[in-house]
């Protein structure tokens, strides 16, 4: 697959709608090719040693966190390929779930992809997340998996989610973040590599939580699990290499590869460092 460099650039600074629709359905079958599985999040490696294995583990403790096993009715924002909705339809076997997505490719690819059985239902909206086609308090959980990082502005988006959630609700955010604010030539100096690479908004984590307070929620807890995911998803990278680079260079230039390579060591360093965490957030 040839990657235009110009659209790379595009994406790292840009960052809007269309931007994150080329770039997930340009790149996501580089995740899909290193993992063999269709969720695309970075995965929760604590006891961990294979991504799919890392990956159901963060959908677990999203749905955990979220309380799931009393819930009717979840939306799932930015849902990806469907993998974490089904997931959860497979373990909660009375819960319905509507996918907000606004990658119509991505939406289109969860109805055909078959991430086991599930038994609830199972509903596909194509949707911006700061302007959703749902009822007020039609939900009784929301769900942002690895996600809100691409929503802006973020504010809006919080907003609405608090807009559908029913009384008594619970919202989850899963999210990577910057541990402190980084601007200009000090997130460059700081972040390397990732400054280009990590195509999001790069929210700091005061701002995540200010944004949900300001926005009428109450943070009813917050799990930094930052050193659980960067570090050993880019162990697992290097120590298997070798055999994931093939099934990469097939599809894309060896620059690409690269790139993912030189961003992964960056990313363990800077989680190393403190200057990036992960959050996983619930709220009421």
């Amino acid at each position: 697959m040839y990657v235009n460099p110009l659209k790379l650039f595009l994406w790292t600074f840009r960052r809007s709608p269309s931007d994150v629709i080329d770039l997930y359905n340009t790149l996501s079958p580089v995740m899909q090719l290193a993992t063999g599985g269709s969720m695309l999040n970075f995965g929760y490696w604590n006891g961990s040693d294979h991504p799919l294995s890392a990956q159901r583990k963060l959908c677990e403790l999203v749905g955990d966190t979220g309380e799931l096993c009393s819930a009717k009715k979840l939306v799932d924002l930015g849902s990806g390929l469907g993998a974490p909705a089904k997931y959860w339809t497979s373990k909660y076997s009375d819960l319905d779930v509507t996918c907000i997505n606004i990658n119509r490719q991505q939406l289109a690819d969860s109805l055909k992809s078959d991430a086991g059985d599930y038994t609830g239902s199972l509903f596909c909206v194509n949707a911006t997340s700061v302007t959703l086609p749902l009822p007020d308090k039609s939900a009784d959980r929301v769900i942002a998996l690895e996600s809100a990082q691409h929503f802006r502005p973020l504010s809006e988006f919080i907003r609405e989610c608090r807009r559908v959630l029913a009384p008594g609700g619970i919202f989850v955010i899963a999210i990577p973040v910057t541990a402190r604010p980084l601007q200009g030539i000090r997130k460059l100096f700081r972040l390397g590599i990732l400054s280009f690479t990590w195509s999001s908004e790069h929210y700091p984590a005061e701002h995540v939580s200010s944004a949900l307070t300001s926005n009428g929620f109450k943070i009813e807890g917050v799990q930094r699990i930052g050193h659980q995911v960067y570090e050993p998803l880019t162990r697992y990278y290097v120590q298997n290499r070798r055999s994931i680079k093939p099934r990469i260079l097939k599809h894309y230039p060896s620059c690409l590869e690269s790139i993912l390579h030189r961003s992964l060591l960056k990313m363990r360093q800077t989680s190393e460092a403190g200057l990036i965490d992960y959050l996983v957030i619930k709220a009421s």
